[in-house]
């Protein structure tokens, strides 16, 4: 049986770990040729043998499962090393098909005490990290589709957050940056279409080492799938990587613990015009003051509402 990314390529980045590893496996089980992806120095393992660390381990364990993988330990944050890591994968495996950025920190804390280092670092790494390896990626299957003057197969999965759709008020530097990302994916995927390259988002919720402190208060049950393991995502991932989600672009979906939800885009909840050429103070205040007294107290454009979305009792 032919599997459904069999032939193919794929980048993860921040798979050494957690979702990112979950999502690396996945592929490779799917049959894609992985690189697995992971900021740190290469050691040495206990044979004083070259070891890549983290991403050299989760690279090993697909290669064990009979698949075909290898490890980078480079900064996807870094524009030069995010142009090494997609060379990477041309030079190893032939080609790239896939790209599935994860990579990212938290420096968590409300925005009256966050420093300027903590919303830099976070911006760098979640933000500028997915464009790094975007821009890399889509401009080698842009040069390909014109090479062959016909469409390429590509896929990327982007990652952002529920922080960004919920406004999580610890997180302002996280917030933004997934907020970031979903524009970014939905500019990618106007973009790249006509080169036959798909770009989508998904808001994930996992116990990862990244999200120990955001879920501590949720204990893994006794018995069965911890439903934040990162293994409820990482069939996603895959799906939208596959051939099967040829039609799916441009998309956002949270997906945790054997639930995906489609998100809706926004869409004009209310349109005023002006009786005359250009709105005056008054106007305004005439229209807009009665439209928000009579709106809910404290609503705001975030959907908190995602955060109680759950598998239903009774659906498997």
């Amino acid at each position: 049986m032919t599997l459904p990314l069999e032939g193919l390529a794929a980048i993860v980045t921040g798979a050494g770990r957690g979702l990112g590893r979950a999502e690396a496996l996945e592929l490779g089980r799917l049959g894609a040729a992985v690189v697995v992806n992971d900021y740190g120095q290469p050691g040495r393992d206990g044979s004083g043998e070259a070891s890549a660390g983290p991403a050299g381990e989760v690279a090993a364990e697909i290669r064990a499962a009979g698949g075909r993988a290898t490890a980078h330990t480079g900064d996807v944050a870094d524009f030069q090393q995010a142009a090494g890591l997609v060379e990477l994968a041309i030079a190893e495996f032939g080609r790239l098909d896939i790209l599935v950025n994860n990579a990212g920190i938290l420096r968590d804390r409300m925005v009256f005490s966050m420093t300027e280092g903590e919303w830099d670092a976070v911006i760098r790494v979640h933000l500028k990290g997915h464009f790094n390896t975007t821009h890399f990626a889509a401009r080698h299957w842009r040069e390909r589709s014109k090479a062959t003057g016909a469409p390429v197969y590509g896929r990327i999965v982007n990652t952002s957050s529920e922080a960004y759709l919920a406004g999580s008020a610890g997180q302002p530097n996280y917030a933004a940056a997934k907020g970031g990302i979903v524009g970014l994916t939905t500019s990618t995927a106007l973009a790249l279409a006509k080169y036959g390259v798909t770009a989508n988002a998904i808001c994930p919720r996992a116990r990862t080492r990244m999200t120990e402190d955001v879920f501590a208060g949720f204990q893994e049950p006794e018995d069965g799938l911890d439903p934040l393991a990162p293994e409820h995502v990482a069939p996603l991932v895959g799906y939208l990587a596959s051939p099967a989600a040829e039609r799916i672009n441009g998309q956002l979906l949270v997906v945790h613990g054997g639930m995906v939800a489609i998100v809706e885009r926004p869409h004009v909840q209310a349109k005023f015009d002006s009786k005359q050429d250009v709105f005056s103070y008054d106007e305004l205040d005439a229209v807009l003051t009665p439209h928000y007294a009579e709106r809910p107290p404290g609503e705001t454009f975030a959907a908190a509402e995602v955060l109680g979305l759950k598998r239903e009792p009774g659906t498997g």
